[in-house]
């Protein structure tokens, strides 16, 4: 059982008097699915052993994106769409950051400004491509809510191929391999598009103060599969994982990260409740997408991408990554040792 989970189930109703003003509807669900995983709540699946006929019965999980104990499988899946996506050239990481002082923003209108940074970011990239290769090039965008002390700081990681593709002359061009774009630029660009995009939204107002320089990097990331798995992470494993749980008391909780800057493991101790709710604002609205292709990656683009991966792999000497392949669901009896048999699922009256 997820420690985080543990002591959500301990300390939920605190957390609700604490934070009832702060908890939306997507948080409570959250919240109310992941009590309910792999519990006597949640439905259950039907196990038979075909030698001794046992039968037993196990809760099944609960399915939601934020449970940090039942998306293994997503996590494989997602890798897997990935990994049949990759070209034989060298991928570059660009990301895109907020400032500190959108940080409220991201609190209280999530979904409005999440769709603004996939909005203003594709446009930065696809402005950029047109600019220097008048061509379209194709990336995956990845949303990130926390840094790694798990505070608010909304950025977008993209994974760009290094590279682009002429679809009048059926010609792939290869890019620089240790240059994308200018990170100054990027940050400029960046920057300008997403002030007038908030001047023109609705319902978004600019803090107050922000700025002059905002943050943008590109990076190169060898043959992107490293990348994605590092994106993939947290993506569906939730924000902490148990193994940086280093103590937990009575009043308080500690957990390691590495420091961005200095590369050091450093250690964060919070109250019970300040913990929870550190985790707990990082549950996105429900129907936001958190990864989204563009380019000749885009879903309707397969054919597309399939042309310019047999193109490359005729001219290379490379091998598309064999997928990962996800473990079968195995019981041994406990009265014969033998393996049981699923029978299916059965919801509970």
């Amino acid at each position: 059982m997820s420690l985080f989970i543990e002591l959500l189930r301990q300390y939920k109703q605190s957390l609700i008097s604490n934070y009832e003003r702060q908890l939306d509807k997507d948080k409570y669900q959250a919240i109310n699915a992941m009590l309910s995983c792999k519990t006597s709540l949640s439905r259950q699946t039907n196990w038979c052993c075909s030698h001794c006929h046992h039968h037993e019965q196990h809760p099944l999980s609960c399915g939601h994106r934020h449970c940090p104990q039942c998306q293994h499988q997503t996590t494989l899946q997602w890798l897997n769409r990935q990994r049949l996506k990759l070209l034989p050239t060298h991928y570059f990481m660009v990301t895109f950051t907020l400032p500190f002082e959108f940080r409220l923003i991201a609190q209280y209108q999530p979904k409005e400004l999440y769709q603004l940074m996939f909005q203003v970011a594709a446009k930065v990239m696809k402005g950029f491509a047109q600019r220097q290769h008048q061509s379209e090039m194709g990336y995956t965008m990845v949303l990130h809510t926390h840094n790694r002390k798990r505070d608010i700081h909304p950025h977008i990681h993209i994974i760009v191929p290094c590279g682009y593709y002429q679809q009048q002359r059926q010609q792939w061009h290869k890019g620089n391999m240790a240059y994308l774009y200018n990170e100054q630029a990027l940050a400029s660009v960046w920057r300008a598009k997403m002030l007038n995009a908030f001047n023109q939204h609705p319902t978004l107002t600019l803090p107050k103060r922000y700025p002059r320089a905002w943050i943008a990097n590109c990076i190169k990331v060898g043959y992107g599969e490293h990348a994605f798995e590092y994106l993939s992470r947290y993506l569906y494993r939730g924000v902490l994982p148990d193994k940086d749980i280093i103590s937990i008391t009575d009043k308080s909780v500690t957990f390691k990260y590495v420091d961005s800057e200095t590369k050091q493991t450093k250690t964060r101790n919070l109250p019970i409740l300040e913990f929870l709710w550190l985790i707990l604002q990082h549950v996105l609205p429900k129907g936001l997408q958190r990864v989204r292709d563009y380019g000749f990656l885009r879903g309707n683009a397969k054919k597309l991408r399939l042309q310019i991966q047999r193109l490359l792999l005729s001219t290379k000497n490379w091998t598309q990554p064999a997928s990962l392949k996800a473990k079968k669901a195995v019981r041994t009896c406990p009265c014969c040792h033998h393996e049981m048999q699923c029978l299916g699922i059965s919801r509970l009256s």
